[in-house]
């Protein structure tokens, strides 16, 4: 049998919108998204080592992905920052704040290989255009050599940021210390590194409590 329609005159005559609570949203509740093994590799093997812009493209993509960089840090790099002596890089990071990393000799084939033919004119940025207007690479252009790697692996467009955090779970599976993590991605702040003891799932079952009357 039918219901038959409510009347009108028994609905709530106010809006109830503002009695609704909204999505909680705590800070630090998200995952890092790492990328899945290889996927890195595809990326960087996708580069036409045999062209000028394939291995500028690797270098920049080698820098976000072994140093852990950022995309403006990378476009903010210039030839003065490379001290090949010490074998040093200068990083202007967030805050204005300059930082100097160890160049690991992997790093720095990389960048002599791109360096052997850049022809950037009197441009003393590290990664410039390769067409006129020989000028340094922007933020923007250098999350562009990410999209356009992705493509060419055949992977769904990533965020350069998703290089940075691979680096970080990767060290910390390897069974790198939270605080060198740190170290290494430059982190003001602990709690910003905290985020990622989440992925070591080693680490955190031995935390796990005994699920109750499993026995165990």
């Amino acid at each position: 049998e039918a219901v038959p329609p409510v009347p009108v005159t028994e609905m709530v005559p106010v809006p109830l919108v503002g009695a609704v609570p909204s999505v909680a949203s705590w800070r630090g509740s998200s995952l890092p998204r790492a990328l899945a093994a290889g996927q890195v590799q595809a990326m960087l093997n996708s580069c036409d080592l045999d062209t000028v812009v394939g291995r500028r493209d690797h270098a920049v993509l080698v820098m976000l992905a072994r140093l852990g960089l950022r995309t403006v840090e990378v476009a903010g790099l210039g030839l003065d920052d490379v001290d090949w002596r010490s074998g040093h890089l200068l990083v202007r990071g967030k805050g204005d704040r300059v930082e100097r990393l160890p160049l690991p000799v992997q790093v720095g084939q990389v960048l002599v290989d791109y360096l052997r033919d850049r022809s950037g004119g009197d441009c003393r940025a590290l990664f410039v255009r390769v067409h006129a207007p020989r000028v340094g690479l922007t933020a923007t252009a250098v999350r562009q050599i990410v999209a356009r790697a992705c493509a060419r692996a055949g992977l769904p467009r990533l965020g350069a940021h998703r290089l940075r955090h691979t680096l970080a779970t990767d060290m910390l599976r390897a069974g790198t210390p939270l605080a060198h993590v740190g170290q290494v991605l430059r982190h003001r702040s602990q709690l910003s590194t905290s985020l990622y003891a989440k992925v070591d799932f080693g680490a955190l079952g031995e935390l796990a409590r005994p699920w109750p009357g499993s026995g165990l």
